[in-house]
Order: C-alpha cells, then sequence, then structure tokens
C-alpha cells in the first residue's frame, strides 16, 4: 500500500456500524488520505475504535474537532436525521465534508445546505459509492463519449431476504454502545420510509449518473408476504423512459443492475454487494464498430476510490467525480416524488415537492 507524501487529514465523525464496516478502513488504506481523527460522543466506543485503527487523535466533541486545524476533512457517518445538522456546522467551520448518503431527510433542508454552501470552497461530497465501482464508471463514460442519447433506461436494487448471512460474514462484528447518540423514536420501525432512504438512495443515484436528470415519476407499492416493492416508472429530462423496481426483500440472490438503450449502443451491468470489493460486471455494446466492451475493475473498494476521488478534489483541486450537493438535493427530490406518487397514484414532478419522504 503505497500513500503519497501529500495526504488530506480527515476526522471521522461517527463510530456505527458504517464506520466500523467502512470508512475507517478506506481512510486508512486511500492513497492520498490519512485517518487522523475519530470522533463519538460515546467514550467507550472512540476508545475501542482508537485501539484497532490508530488515528493521531480522538475527540467526544463535534465542536472540539471542527476546531482542530489539522482536520482538514470529515465524514460524516451518523444517523440520517443528523446528517444535514451537523454538515452545516461543518461546512461553517471550512472544512471539506464527505456525507453519508441519502444527503439529508427533507428537500427543505437539503436546500437550506445548498444554499449555505453557496459559493464556499468548500468540497462537499455525498456518499453514493456505486459511482466508484469501476463498472458502472466505465457505463457512465461509454454512454457519455460513445452511446449518444438514452432511449430507455431498466435499473434495480433487490435486497435478498438471505443478505445479512453473507454480510454478517463479509463484515467484522460491530461493536456497539449504550452511549451512542440515537434520533428520536426508531427510524427502522416505519419500513416504507426507511427503505426508501436507506435502499431507494442508492437506486436513484444510480439512474441519475447513467440516465441524467430525472423530470417525473409515477410509483406503486405492493405489500405482499412480508416483501415491499416498489415499480417506478420514470421520465428522464433528457426525453428518455425509465423504469426503476426496489424490492425488499426478495426470495433469492441480491439483485443490483441495470440495462440502458442508446442512439449508438446498448449497456448491460450486474453490481455486487459492495462489502465483496467486486467490479460490476458491466457490457457495453457499440454499433459504430459492432463490438462488446468490458472492464477489468481490479480495483472496486469503492469506499476507499471514492475517498481518494474525494482528496483528489480537496488538495489538488480536480473537479468532484462523487454526487455533488446538486446531486444529493436531486435524489432527495425523487425520493420524495416516489414517496408522493405511491401515496396519490399520479405523476409527480421532482420540481413540485417539498417535504420528506
Amino acid at each position: 500500500m503505497n500513500k503519497e507524501d501529500r495526504r488530506l487529514r480527515i476526522g471521522v465523525l461517527g463510530c456505527g456500524p458504517i464506520s466500523q464496516f467502512a470508512h475507517f478502513d478506506a481512510c486508512r488504506k486511500a492513497r492520498n488520505a490519512d485517518l487522523y481523527a475519530i470522533c463519538d460522543l460515546a467514550e467507550d466506543l472512540v476508545a475501542k475504535m482508537a485501539a484497532v485503527h490508530g488515528p493521531k487523535v480522538t475527540y467526544t466533541s463535534f465542536e472540539r474537532m471542527l476546531a482542530d486545524p489539522q482536520v482538514e476533512a470529515v465524514i460524516i457517518a451518523v444517523a440520517d436525521q443528523f446528517h444535514v445538522p451537523l454538515a452545516l456546522e461543518a461546512v461553517a467551520a471550512k472544512k471539506h465534508v464527505l456525507v453519508e448518503k441519502p444527503l439529508g431527510v427533507t428537500v427543505g433542508e437539503c436546500e437550506e445546505l445548498r444554499a449555505r454552501l453557496g459559493a464556499s470552497k468548500v468540497i462537499f461530497q455525498v456518499g453514493n459509492n456505486r459511482r466508484f465501482d469501476p463498472g458502472i464508471e466505465f457505463a457512465e463514460r461509454f454512454i457519455r463519449e460513445e452511446m449518444g442519447e438514452v432511449t430507455a433506461l431498466k435499473a434495480w436494487y433487490c435486497d435478498s431476504t438471505f443478505r445479512y448471512t453473507m454480510t454478517d460474514n463479509l463484515q467484522p462484528i460491530p461493536l456497539r454502545s449504550d452511549a451512542a447518540k440515537k434520533p428520536e423514536g426508531n427510524p427502522k420501525a416505519d419500513k416504507r420510509r426507511y427503505f426508501i432512504l436507506t435502499h431507494a438512495s442508492h437506486l436513484i443515484d444510480t439512474a441519475r449518473f447513467l440516465g441524467g436528470e430525472i423530470a417525473r415519476v409515477r410509483a406503486r407499492l405492493r405489500e405482499r408476504f412480508g416483501a415491499y416493492t416498489w415499480f417506478v416508472e420514470t421520465e428522464f429530462a433528457s426525453g428518455a423512459l425509465g423504469h426503476l423496481d426496489l424490492t425488499i426483500a426478495v426470495q433469492g440472490d441480491f439483485e443490483e443492475g441495470f440495462q440502458i438503450y442508446g442512439e449508438k449502443g446498448s449497456v448491460k451491468g450486474k453490481v455486487y454487494l459492495p462489502w465483496f470489493h467486486k467490479s460490476s460486471e458491466v457490457e457495453c455494446f457499440s454499433a459504430r464498430d459492432r463490438q462488446f466492451r468490458k472492464p477489468l475493475g481490479e480495483d472496486a473498494y469503492t469506499y476507499k476510490r471514492q475517498i481518494e476521488a474525494f482528496a483528489e478534489s480537496a488538495l489538488d483541486g480536480k473537479p468532484q467525480r462523487g454526487a455533488t450537493i446538486d446531486d444529493g438535493t436531486a435524489a432527495m427530490r425523487a425520493l420524495v416524488a416516489i414517496s408522493r406518487s405511491t401515496s396519490s397514484g399520479e405523476w409527480v414532478r421532482l420540481a413540485d415537492v417539498t417535504g420528506g419522504v
């Protein structure tokens, strides 16, 4: 593992499962970043994580970590309800920010954050790690450079009833603390809302990344046998048509993928659980030379690669490759629009939505 001489000093807020599974290790392995600080209100959890990951400093106060001039950037890896308020604090402290997806829980708070960010020089990235899957990157580049206009897009995210057997074997055993701060109530109790925020956020970002801006949606929801299925008709701003399938959970293997038809070719992809660190299987067909193309994707540690891209923008001024504040806000509008349409059965324009899921 070769590290560059100049590295972004990152402080990670939150010692919960996503940091334990992804962000701590990804910061340590990123070629141009360091895990400089760890912060959580739970002192016992901070001590345990520090013993494993060896940051330079630890904090139990976010304000104190933000006041540390050595901390150049923060990763906000806490409950969704806390994303925007804490991101506002970080932006005010002029720290670069990578916040876990979804950006927030309401359109209004996302718009407030977007306005506050304004013309700031702070790099702000939303943690849609699928964008750093080499196969998905390859597909996006092929669509942009060779395929021409998109005609239609189909994408699906079907979680598996057996998924946790797989992930429990892949991930470390998470450590928890009674002192950890939790949002009011139980966010997982409202399954419709929880699944839209947690799982549909991946599906929507992939659809937008590959197909462009979404103009309006019409969604149906069916609950049967303990499973939730959303079928979402989608119209893109380009005029392309789309169909999105979110099913939680299927009696079978985890299924995530996409199929895209275009002016001068087509694309299909099968996406794996990110914990395998395995590139998507993507095949692009070009009508120009009548050949199929497939990438290798030797490095598919998407959480590490998103941090490296984040650091490139913060340190070297390179254009952002990750999801921006505009992407995060647009995705929030799409999630709310799906929720509204599920209730009304009507088409909902993203530009018209307010409130939350």
